[in-house]
């Protein structure tokens, strides 16, 4: 049984038609005869949403309670009886109330597609993951519901469906998405203009990454080499000089002429000549190309023209931005530069534009090596030079200066074997060498055109002019050799340097780190595989690329680290000089596993650490602030009970209410102590919901004296978004806590305002107050200001209240009271006409 396809239809925004779409789509298949089924729905009280679940086979909803409620979810058991070949399932963001088989409905999907089941889904832009600081910025409204953005990438089909900002408003407007009594506020707080436009922005582009994906995966697995000139990518050649400022801003410039333009700055360590690159200046321009929202990139190649081409074919490029050369105009005579072989051989499908700068034909500044290795060209030069100029300077000698002397022949046939050692190395010295001896043998050396010597001079002088001819040839293909050493180990201690520059940064991204190598090596994939001993599976602990190997008998290069781990590299295979460069990144990356496993470790002992803090002071409270009110309660419950004293009724009810009052001190204590450690545990599961203000905070004042609160809470107040159980507590510990410290006659004021897109709740007391240096501690757990009495409580009431007002989206902060005092301000965010939205839950909360 094969796994289920996922299709999601993604919006920009609630109300551009999603869950139509997706029922629409549902009437297709089952006229093609495909058995669908409605697996979860939310039409939202919206008509033309409703009538398209008319013909559709509804799957009954799972009825859960919870907190005295009752809720409906997705009822994956059923589905997976009722065994569909589709399911549609909305809303794929949701959060399922605790007791629900899993506590996100996007695992819920999972188990379906598992099943072999597909399941058409919908999400808003709003709700993938990463996206949630980006959308908290452009709409204020921070989004606890979240679908990890892995889970809607590896669906097999993203459809997006999209509406203009003055559609969706018009549609709101005439009651097609909120109720009439919603609108206004809708229209003027999330789905003003600028809003749904920098939505609707986020969703094209994420979906135009997830097409690049496709498009790049499709040219993978079938060799695509050429250019689809389906987004401008702009490539940027860099040599490390300082015209590279000048050509970066020149590609920005471009990209921004055209919509999506994408800018790859790329600096190519040739392996073929030491470089002048200054490290200083390619910092300057990485960051200067980043800031410019442009990505930089490092690989070495053999020849600087076709590495660079190499790299913009590979990411798809459509144009190449390169600088005028700033070598001579005579040496041009003697090598074209790179910018004019990059025009040459770029192609029709890759424009190229050269830039003038200040450093155009002003010289490198540093001269550059010798090729690293002799290319085809030189080779053949090198097998003419040392094979037809011998036979020509024979063929001159005999005709136009036959007496010029065996010694003198034998220097101009020895300048030819050095000439040919220089362009071709070794081999065509040699030859030249023993074919320039025997040209000497047979028209200079007596009897002529015969192979044969008479005189033994003669034999010496050959014998002679062969030693020095090999050993001339030696010496220059040595030095050719040696050069190729140096620029490579150049390139290797530019890339070694990068690697010690990272560890002293403390840099822990392994990611990264494996795309800096997938780049430097030119390869497919790269993975980091592990596992727990040799005789367990290869898990893959981070991997980059298109496909990348699952086990290193899958890839083109592996190359073990420890016992326990291996490198995978999928692409070509690598040369063994390669390897030791590779068993630095492999180093390297088992660090940064390392550090981030560390990092993570160091994070929970943290955590740890506070727990037995807190655990500590909560012992010292318990020592205390518990047994004061026990002793009370034990010394009444004691007198009570006594046969030897006779209690007047007066009496026996001052005893009962000392009981009661120790009863009630112990029930807040335990409940702050029960809270704090929810707060601590992560187990406070906030479900949010619109409420008014005035019907929670009354509510809350019941712990405190009649005429000890004045209330001011306006009734034209908009809706708060919050959790109403948590914040009736936090504002009970509030309150609790002003009046504890108010002196008498002096009434508490508690009061509400409305500010934007928030609601102020301020309690304003006459107390002492508290320092500018305190107000930060009267927050923490166990703490209490100045000489508040023992028996006033463990510290934990403000502390709670800061924690559930976190945990439901607010702040609470401390100010002064003018004319003495402190004031608590308690911040709320307003609903905003936002459908009711449920915070995340586990799969199991304690309550």
């Amino acid at each position: 049984m094969g796994r289920g396809k996922l299709r999601i239809y993604l919006g920009a925004a609630p109300g551009v038609g999603k869950t139509y779409a997706m029922l629409s789509e549902a009437h297709r298949r089952i006229e093609r005869g495909t058995d669908c089924v409605v697996g979860f729905v939310e039409h939202h009280n919206r008509p033309r949403t409703e009538v398209m679940l008319h013909g559709l086979e509804l799957i009954q909803r799972r009825e859960i309670e919870y907190r005295g409620g009752t809720f409906t979810e997705m009822d994956v058991d059923a589905i997976l009886a009722r065994r569909p070949a589709v399911a549609l399932v909305d809303e794929l963001a949701h959060t399922n109330v605790p007791g629900s088989r899993n506590a996100k409905r996007w695992q819920d999907v999972e188990e379906l597609l598992q099943a072999g089941i597909d399941v058409v889904s919908t999400v808003n832009i709003q709700h993938l993951e990463s996206l949630g600081d980006v959308v908290e910025t452009i709409t204020g409204v921070r989004q606890r519901e979240t679908v990890p953005d892995e889970v809607a990438r590896r669906a097999d089909q993203i459809e997006l469906v999209d509406m203009s900002p003055q559609a969706l408003r018009r549609r709101m407007a005439h009651g097609n998405v909120y109720k009439p009594d919603k609108v206004d506020a809708a229209l003027s707080n999330y789905f003003r203009p600028g809003n749904l436009t920098a939505l609707r922005e986020l969703a094209l582009l994420w979906v135009a990454d997830r097409v690049d994906e496709y498009l790049q995966e499709y040219r993978g697995e079938h060799n695509i080499r050429s250019t689809w000139q389906a987004r401008e990518r702009i490539v940027v050649g860099l040599t490390g000089g300082p015209e590279g400022r000048t050509l970066i801003r020149r590609a920005a410039r471009l990209a921004e002429k055209g919509a999506g333009g994408e800018v790859l700055a790329v600096y190519i360590a040739a392996s073929d000549g030491l470089t002048s690159a200054s490290p200083k200046e390619l910092a300057v321009q990485r960051t200067l190309v980043e800031d410019l929202g442009g990505t930089f990139h490092h690989v070495i190649g053999d020849h600087v023209p076709d590495a660079l081409l190499e790299f913009a074919r590979g990411c798809n490029a459509t144009q190449i931005v390169l600088g005028v050369s700033r070598r001579r105009s005579w040496q041009s005579v003697f090598r074209p530069g790179v910018s004019a072989t990059v025009a040459r051989e770029s192609g029709p499908d890759l424009d190229v534009h050269i830039v003038t700068h200040d450093q155009a034909a002003k010289g490198r500044g540093l001269p550059t090596g010798r090729g690293t290795r002799l290319g085809r060209s030189r080779v053949i030069w090198g097998w003419l030079t040392g094979i037809v100029g011998p036979a020509l300077l024979a063929v001159l000698l005999n005709q136009v200066v036959p007496d010029l002397g065996l010694a003198n022949d034998m220097l101009l046939f020895l300048t030819f074997t050095v000439a040919a050692a220089l362009l071709g190395g070794l081999l065509p010295a040699l030859a030249s060498a023993a074919f320039g001896s025997l040209l000497l043998n047979y028209f200079f050396t007596p009897p002529l055109h015969e192979f044969t010597i008479s005189d033994p001079k003669n034999i010496v002088a050959i014998a002679i002019f062969v030693g020095v001819a090999v050993s001339v040839a030696s010496v220059v293909d040595l030095a050719a050799r040696r050069t190729h050493q140096a620029a490579r180990l150049r390139a290797e201690s530019e890339i070694l340097s990068f690697l010690a520059g990272s560890v002293l940064r403390g840099e822990n991204s392994l990611d990264a780190l494996l795309e800096r190598l997938r780049e430097t090596f030119a390869m497919q994939s790269v993975a980091l595989l592990e596992r727990t001993s040799d005789v367990d599976p290869w898990t893959t602990a981070a991997s980059v690329g298109i496909s990348p190997a699952g086990r290193p008998e899958e890839a083109d290069v592996d190359l073990p680290i420890g016992d326990t781990m291996a490198l995978a590299l999928t692409g070509r295979v690598l040369p063994a000089e390669d390897r030791r460069v590779l068993g630095a990144f492999a180093a390297q990356a088992a660090v940064v596993l390392d550090r981030q496993r560390l990092v993570d470790e160091a994070g929970k002992a943290r955590e740890l650490a506070e727990g037995n803090r807190i655990r500590t002071a909560l012992l010292a409270a318990v020592s205390h602030d518990l047994r004061t009110p026990l002793a009370g309660i034990k010394a009444s419950v004691t007198s009570l009970r006594s046969d030897d004293v006779e209690w007047s009724e007066e009496d026996r009810a001052e005893l009962l209410e000392g009981i009661e009052d120790g009863a009630d001190r112990l029930a807040a204590l335990i409940g702050n102590l029960l809270d704090m450690s929810r707060l601590n545990t992560g187990t406070i599961v906030p479900l949010i919901r619109e409420t008014d203000l005035d019907e929670v905070v009354p509510m809350a004042l019941g712990g405190v004296p009649e005429d000890s609160v004045l209330l001011d809470i306006p009734e034209i107040l908009p809706m708060v978004a919050v959790d109403r159980g948590l914040l009736e507590r936090a504002v009970a510990n509030i309150v609790e806590n002003a009046v504890k410290y108010s002196p008498a006659g002096q009434p508490v004021h508690v009061s509400a305002s409305a500010l934007g897109s928030r609601v102020e709740l301020r309690v304003v007391d006459r107390g002492p107050g508290v320092p500018d240096e305190a107000k930060g501690r009267i927050f923490e757990p166990f703490q209490r200001h100045g000489d508040a009495p023992r028996g006033a409580g463990v510290g934990l009431g403000l502390a709670v209240a800061r924690g559930f007002t976190d945990a439901i989206g607010g702040t609470l902060t401390a100010e002064d009271t003018p004319g003495g005092g402190l004031t608590m301000v308690l911040t709320l965010p307003v609903a905003g006409g936002t459908p009711p939205v449920t915070a995340e839950l586990p799969s199991e909360a304690v309550t």
